[in-house]
């Protein structure tokens, strides 16, 4: 696919006709890809969102696992697609390039940090768009743009040549516009066999209470439009919920820093105010504070695998709400307070190491919000039963 001219900025950081080609024949031949600034493609640097971290980036020599899994599958790769910096944000609000468009909501930001890749699909320029999810940088903009997201099982998709945030919870995924594409993507790149079937469904009524009336009426009746054979209740306290959540933070935090603290530290005014502040806050996470919150992870990962058993799916809103508007300041308060309430909601699949999809079911306001299913560790194929386009 050839994109159109003049490129939008905000979308690419660079396009070609194609950038890389695919293998001709393979299952995945005709398909166009925009891949997230955080992963190799061969002859170009990867610039994480951030121009000071791209004028010091060295040509990658070969591509990412999953880029080279893609071409050998018969993917064209039309471009690389702008990322929130250095992958730490879910607002898709890059400070330097601007926010990507969001054509199913265009008052409204495009969530990130999967930001451009998830634009370049639901305006319609590529079929696939390749990003992360550490916190939900999949699910979110998928959610805020109306398109079907998988975050795909902790570790199942190579994460080679793919630049990290918080290696215990980074994974690979992907969007498009309907769920025909999903699967067919899900098909060539994971393994189906043995995985049972979908059944039925949970809901953990603590993480519904808290949101607002709208949001929790478009959720019921999204679960009930599944046609799941039963949808069960799994009490969890909502105190236990939020010392998950804040164990989650803990240790992504600690992480993004050991990850890039060295180069926030060198570099001080690189960084946007939204992005600066959160590495700000992971600089002064200590060691004896992630061992602790690691161990929480734990207990929440061993609870969250015990609810996740075969054929069973957790369901949830992907978001807390529609995406806040889009003349909003960065940073301001009603961008984190949808960003802590989201949080809440993604972080589980993380903590689980779990697969995720989010699937355009729900609308708020006018807007569009996510249906996540969560699905057991290694059970990444069955979630596209639960769709139907």
């Amino acid at each position: 696919m050839t994109v159109a001219s003049p490129v939008d900025t905000s979308v690419w950081r660079v396009v070609g006709d194609p950038l890389a080609a695919g293998v001709r024949g393979g299952p995945l031949a005709g398909t166009t890809v925009a891949v997230k600034d955080v992963f190799a493609v061969r002859g170009h640097p990867i610039g994480a969102g951030n121009p000071t971290w791209l004028a010091q980036a060295p040509l990658s020599a070969e591509h990412a696992a999953v880029v080279g899994t893609l071409l050998a599958a018969g993917a064209d790769v039309t471009g690389i697609a702008r990322t929130d910096e250095l992958a730490y944000s879910l607002a898709g609000t890059n400070a330097h390039h601007g926010a990507p468009p969001n054509p199913a909501a265009p008052d409204r930001i495009p969530g990130g940090s999967s930001s451009g890749p998830a634009s370049a699909v639901a305006a319609g320029l590529v079929d696939v768009g390749l990003g992360t999810d550490t916190a939900g940088s999949i699910r979110v903009p998928a959610s805020y743009q109306g398109l079907y997201g998988l975050r795909t099982t902790h570790g199942a998709v190579s994460r080679a040549g793919m630049l990290p945030l918080a290696p215990s919870f980074d994974a690979v995924g992907w969007l498009t516009r309907d769920a025909g594409t999903l699967r067919r993507v899900t098909t060539a790149l994971l393994p189906s066999a043995g995985v049972a079937p979908v059944v039925c469904g949970v809901v953990v009524p603590a993480l519904i209470a808290g949101l607002p009336g709208p949001v929790r009426s478009a959720f019921d009746e999204a679960v009930a439009g599944l046609g799941l054979s039963s949808v069960g209740t799994v009490a969890v306290a909502a105190d236990l919920l939020a010392r998950w959540a804040a164990a989650f933070r803990t240790v992504q935090g600690h992480e993004a820093w050991a990850a890039h603290g060295a180069w926030v530290a060198a570099h001080p005014d690189a960084l946007g105010p939204d992005v600066a502040s959160r590495f700000a806050t992971a600089s002064t996470i200590s060691g004896d504070e992630a061992v602790a919150a690691r161990a929480v992870v734990a207990e929440a990962r061993s609870a969250l695998r015990e609810i996740l058993a075969p054929g069973v799916v957790l369901l949830l809103p992907s978001a807390s709400g529609p995406a806040p508007r889009r003349d909003v300041v960065p940073g301001a308060p009603e961008v984190e307070a949808a960003r802590a309430a989201t949080l809440g909601l993604t972080c589980l699949a993380g903590l689980a190491g779990a697969p995720a999809l989010s699937m355009p079911l729900m609308t708020v306001d006018g807007a569009p919000v996510g249906l996540s299913a969560i699905a057991a560790p290694g059970s990444d194929s069955s979630l596209g039963a639960l769709t139907r386009s």
